[in-house]
């Protein structure tokens, strides 16, 4: 069972406000609660009890094991020592890991457990990872095998996480598997976990040492903070980032993300996939080939504030059915795409007070999608500084498909440059209902346009 440090809604705005040594608080482990309506007396003095995990007395000390490459608890500098950490705090209901300044290479992904908080000493803490190596699997394995064979097993050791990718024999489509080797004679490897799809050679399958540097799976309430990621993105091979990225998340709930740096990453630099209330504040996501921030696909609730995003693919990017969300006075910057692109059902988001500044192609995207049911409605863009977006026939707001009830309010839209093509506003021949409120608009050729 996965311990839970209190309610959850408690644990985001206590953690959000908490320094270094308060992260701890009555609010995360007392029980701060009005009487039920019933009646019911609210709990004042909480004890820990055997499968409490509703009322947690507020302690004034909880473990906490430090990592350093000459001095800690533990010493080392690879992936192993860092998660032999995490999985000690966790194994006694949770903690905090305080990662000592150095450059740690990584081999293998940090798997956070439940409860537990990985902190760094900031910029001083670096977590990366060495060039990739890649090759093809010599011979077929099917979906219930836990090995695989590769034609050239140099730059692979055992403890590497891996990338498993092939061919689906039966529909075509690309799969994807993440795997840890944890066993081997010559060529052929023992995984951590059954392959669960077929990788046959008919269907060109690769090993890569590609992985998230932090992930966890299935977990709750987490914590990682002043810490620098670099993904070392000239020497790896590129990585989906529905999978990887300096951190990944996937199926996770409770998650606080503050002060870090993620950079150089040949992916996302910052996703998470099918994760709810996750908070991601005062962090600087840069020079990735894929995405700054990656509020994944199904995510409910995401925080994302005073966030600086500078020269990815796309900046911002709300993938599938993300709702719910608070996108605030981030600066996204030289953007190659999108500095915020919104689509795929992603309804009943406020996105205000950003600086979206120098997009290759928009400002703010909202995608066309599938058609009208598919589209994100119901967002509120308000009082960002949209600014020299795009090419000569370039958009700063550019409201595609059959969006609907999207409110564009006190947005400062202008251009430095020549006006060109330019355009501030454009609406979408089958969008309804969009609402402009007091916008401004400098430089442009043309203000609104309704195509």
């Amino acid at each position: 069972m996965n311990p839970s440090f209190g309610n959850r809604r408690r644990f985001l705005g206590v953690t959000a406000a908490a320094g270094v040594g308060s992260w701890l608080t009555p609010l995360l482990f007392g029980d701060d609660s009005p009487a039920e309506r019933s009646g019911r007396p609210r709990v004042t003095t909480p004890r820990a009890t055997s499968g409490d995990t509703a009322s947690e007395p507020n302690w004034d000390e909880r473990l906490t094991i430090t990592v350093g490459q000459k001095e800690g608890d533990l010493i080392g500098s690879s992936h192993k020592v860092l998660q032999a950490a995490v999985d000690y705090v966790a194994r006694l209901g949770g903690g905090t890991v305080k990662v000592l300044p150095g450059t740690y290479s990584l081999r293998g992904s940090v798997h956070l457990r439940s409860g537990v908080r990985l902190i760094g000493s900031g910029d001083e803490t670096i977590l990366t990872k060495p060039a990739s190596v890649s090759t093809k699997l010599a011979l077929d394995s099917d979906w219930y095998d836990q090995e695989i064979t590769l034609v050239y097993a140099k730059g692979f050791e055992v403890g590497d996480s891996v990338a498993l990718t092939t061919k689906n024999p039966h529909n075509g489509g690309t799969e994807v598997l993440k795997r840890t080797l944890v066993a081997r004679s010559g060529n052929r490897f023992k995984l951590d976990r059954a392959l669960r799809q077929n990788f046959w050679t008919t269907g060109d399958p690769t090993c890569a040492t590609l992985f998230p540097l932090v992930t966890s799976e299935e977990t709750e309430n987490l914590v990682i903070e002043q810490l620098a990621f670099d993904g070392n993105g000239k020497n790896n091979e590129n990585f989906n980032g529905n999978y990887g990225g300096c951190i990944f998340l996937q199926d996770v709930s409770n998650v606080l993300i503050r002060k870090v740096t993620a950079r150089n990453y040949n992916g996302d630099g910052i996703s998470w996939q099918i994760c709810h209330d996750v908070t991601v504040e005062d962090c600087h996501s840069h020079d990735h080939a894929g995405l700054g921030l990656h509020p994944g696909s199904g995510s409910q609730r995401p925080v994302m504030r005073r966030n600086k995003l500078e020269r990815c693919q796309i900046g911002l990017f709300f993938c599938w059915g993300v709702k719910f969300g608070l996108a605030e006075e981030n600066t996204i910057l030289d953007i190659k795409g999108q500095g915020i692109s919104i689509g795929h059902r992603d309804t009943d988001n406020l996105v205000r007070k950003n600086l979206v500044r120098n997009s290759g192609q928009t400002g703010i995207l909202f995608r066309p999608e599938r058609g009208a049911s598919f589209c994100g409605h119901r967002n509120v863009i308000e009082q960002n500084i949209v600014e020299n977006s795009g090419p000569a026939d370039g958009v700063a707001i550019d409201v595609q498909g059959g969006t609907e009830q999207v409110t564009l309010r006190q947005n400062e839209i202008k251009e430095s440059r020549d006006p060109a093509q330019r355009i501030g506003i454009r609406l979408g021949k089958e969008t309804k209902e969009i609402t402009l409120i007091n916008n401004s608009f400098a430089g442009l050729m043309k203000d609104v346009a309704q195509v």
